[in-house]
């Protein structure tokens, strides 16, 4: 850090209390994560952040309205918005992304019986959310809400198979769900839909290897799934490309196996965060290639089932 002397400007105390240097939250590159369990598998209500154009650890953003975890998650440019979870439930709330400040209340999920298991993706004006699970078993619901607005969600369609824990990522257009699990039973399908118009889900294709939990990161045209749980941690990652449809193919790996992973990123890197069992890890790829992740940095605190994360610049957003 420079050594100032003499009368320190307001912005000289900033980089001096923060870093140096050390980017405005207003950067086009933020990274969201928020809940989670602690070692203790108590639910947390943490909310953290990330530059995702750089390397580093995560920082402390402020908190959830409910601990939770096991929450979907999506943003536009602006506002990210983060739904149900475990101890949750139907709770949806969410924070401006410019300024670190702890959640406001939304709305309700308007399924009654959801809970948990739920993931979340979407455009600069929608969220769509997956994996809606009643008191027994996850359903085949899909909802959405306007994210410039606050409200209940709304009813958009259903999935081809009923199942919790799905990857979701995508394009400006269209969202693909990979994967989940239901009743003991892991599933390799794929999904996706035309975001902007209601409707069922479509059958895409064939993950590379069936799982729950997967982080999931995109850019405007590729998707790429990391981590995920089937009778053991696994360390894979698989990609596809959003536009067409057709089976994943393999990317390459993670630096550790794990699940429920929550994934971030700026449509050139894709940032996959914690995981069971209670990690701070964070490591990232290059969306466009393929290869081995790499060591981002540590989250603030060691947490599980994160599940989801978000950004301001996700392939979703133009």
């Amino acid at each position: 850090m420079p050594n100032y002397q003499g009368v320190w400007s307001l912005s000289t105390q900033y980089q001096n209390a923060s870093g140096w240097p050390s980017p405005p939250l207003t950067a086009s590159d933020l990274g969201i994560l928020a809940g989670g369990r602690d070692s203790g598998s108590t639910n947390q209500n943490i909310i953290q952040y990330v530059f995702i154009a750089t390397t580093g650890n995560a920082n402390d953003f402020g908190d959830l309205s409910a601990a939770g975890s096991n929450m979907g998650m999506t943003a536009s440019s602006t506002r990210a918005v983060f739904f149900g979870g475990l101890s949750r439930y139907r709770t949806i709330d969410f924070v401006e992304m410019a300024s670190a400040s702890n959640a406001t209340d939304f709305g309700d999920i308007s399924d009654t019986t959801s809970d948990y298991q739920l993931t979340a993706a979407g455009s600069n004006t929608r969220g769509v959310i997956v994996g809606l699970k009643n008191t027994n078993s996850p359903t085949n619901r899909i909802d959405f809400i306007t994210i410039s607005s606050v409200g209940d969600s709304t009813d958009f369609g259903n999935l081809t198979v009923s199942r919790g824990s799905i990857g979701t990522a995508g394009s400006t257009t269209r969202m693909v769900m990979s994967g989940g699990r239901n009743v003991g039973t892991y599933y390799n399908t794929m999904d996706y839909i035309t975001i902007a118009s209601a409707g069922n889900a479509t059958d895409f294709g064939d993950s590379d290897l069936a799982g729950q939990g997967m982080g999931a990161v995109s850019s405007s045209t590729r998707a790429v799934f990391g981590g995920r749980f089937n009778n053991s941690n696994q360390n894979r990652i698989d990609y596809i490309t959003i536009a067409s449809t057709g089976n994943a193919a393999d990317f390459g790996d993670l630096t550790s196996s794990r699940y429920y992973v929550g994934g971030m990123s700026n449509k050139t890197k894709g940032v996959f965060a914690g995981g069971d069992s209670a990690t701070t890890l964070m490591d990232y790829v290059t969306i466009a290639s393929t290869g081995n992740a790499v060591d981002f940095g540590d989250m603030t605190a060691s947490l599980s089932r994160q599940n989801d994360g978000t950004g301001n610049a996700h392939g979703g957003l133009s």
